[in-house]
């Protein structure tokens, strides 16, 4: 399974990953997950947001244990974020099979659809969408660099935008959701290949505006510039310093400039920054310092500055319960936090959701250097087959 999905979406270039929500890339894993599913036997489906499930059982029947996590990746992204998760589900259901093992439960292993937010620029539509958390009609106004709207990629890509929304009667089907990960982080050690969430930090995205004047830059003095690339530099570097001292994570990773010529100032910059930390308080506490820093500057550059939240998850606790359970039937593994969201942490507030880590040893996630050894990918496998033999079987 592993080898066939390496080579999809690759790019030959960087060596990392462009899977996108609903380009070509998207279809051929789509197409994967379908073949998976069928060649064991499960009941293939495809619900109202896009989400491919594999069912193992009654998709109607109450109380399904559903594992799994998603196949998109961030742009040149490594090749374990996400699929490591799916692979890993059916890998578990091939394993209780040879042990012999016989289901009281219905099991779905799932693939959630944008769990990366690449290419709309809001993270876990998929699961957004099926917990209510998005709402179609915010869902029909995201748009790509390219303007392309997502109802209208959904539809050329062949799915109906117009059933997406929450998925209440699905969502009170489902016992528990179990999602396997690589760790985005290095806590967990050779002895430990393998840990349990206890928690998501809170975090989000927001769109800074910074808006100069475009002008030559050859021919401008430098006291008659209106110049938001100075205001942008100055907010990173201020976002950087806040964020250290609260003991928190700021990151300004994407940005866009208009009209992006080497011989001209700017006139727009946007730049997106990415915040986490520890606690709501802190993480609100940060964005306003950082938000203060740029409307300060932008003052002494003759540059106006707007912030746009586009999009925000608190903090996540895993169901409890479920939690210990997990860590109980691994033998006391580690029990650690994570800054990274995930799908798990949208459904945890409609159904009781655990997660699995499994060992990085670089600890780079989001890169092509992102790795995992194969003997921890193994042990992340009997792991999940372990839990979901617990939750699932008789």
């Amino acid at each position: 399974m592993w080898a066939e999905l390496l080579p999809v979406g690759r790019s030959a270039s960087s060596g990392g990953y462009r899977r996108f929500a609903w380009n070509s890339a998207d279809a051929e894993c789509r197409a994967w997950f379908e073949e998976q599913a069928r060649a064991r036997g499960l009941t293939y489906e495809l619900d109202r947001n896009g989400n491919q499930w594999a069912w193992l059982g009654d998709p109607t029947a109450p109380g399904a244990i559903v594992t799994g996590s998603h196949l998109d990746s961030v742009p040149d992204g490594g090749a374990y974020d996400g699929p490591l998760g799916v692979v890993s589900s059916f890998a578990a259901l091939d394993e209780l099979r040879a042990r012999g093992a016989e289901f009281d439960k219905p099991l779905a292993i799932v693939n959630f659809g944008d769990e990366e937010g690449a290419r709309f620029g809001v993270a876990c539509i998929g699961s957004r969408l099926t917990a209510g958390v998005l709402s179609p009609e915010q869902a029909y106004e995201l748009r790509d660099a390219d303007g392309v709207r997502l109802p209208d990629a959904m539809e050329k890509a062949g799915y109906d935008p117009a059933a997406i929304g929450a998925d209440d009667e699905r969502l009170a089907r489902i016992g528990a959701f179990v999602e396997l990960h690589v760790e985005q982080g290095r806590y967990l050690t050779e002895q430990h290949p393998v840990g349990v969430a206890s928690a998501i930090w809170p975090h989000g995205r927001w769109r800074f505006d910074f808006h100069g004047e475009a002008n030559h830059a050859g021919t401008t003095r430098i006291e008659d510039r209106r110049d938001p690339m100075l205001t942008f530099a100055n907010t990173v570097l201020s976002a950087r310093k806040r964020a250290k001292l609260a003991g928190a994570l700021a990151t300004f990773g994407k940005v866009a400039v208009e009209p992006n010529g080497t011989n001209a100032i700017a006139s727009l910059i946007r730049g997106w920054l990415d915040s986490r930390a520890a606690d709501e308080p802190t993480l609100t506490a940060l964005v306003e310092e950082i938000r203060q820093a740029a409307y300060e500057r932008g003052e002494r550059d003759g540059v106006r500055v707007e912030l746009t939240r586009e999009s925000y998850t608190p903090v996540v606790d895993f169901d409890g319960p479920l939690r210990d359970r997990l860590a109980k039937r691994l033998g006391g593994v580690p029990v650690l936090p994570t800054g990274a969201g995930h799908d798990a942490g949208i459904l945890a507030s409609a159904v009781p959701t655990a997660m699995l880590f499994v060992r990085n040893p670089s600890g780079v996630s989001h890169s092509p250097a992102e790795h995992a050894e194969e003997a921890d990918c193994l042990a992340g496998v009997a792991a999940l087959a372990d839990v979901l033999e617990d939750l699932a079987c008789q």
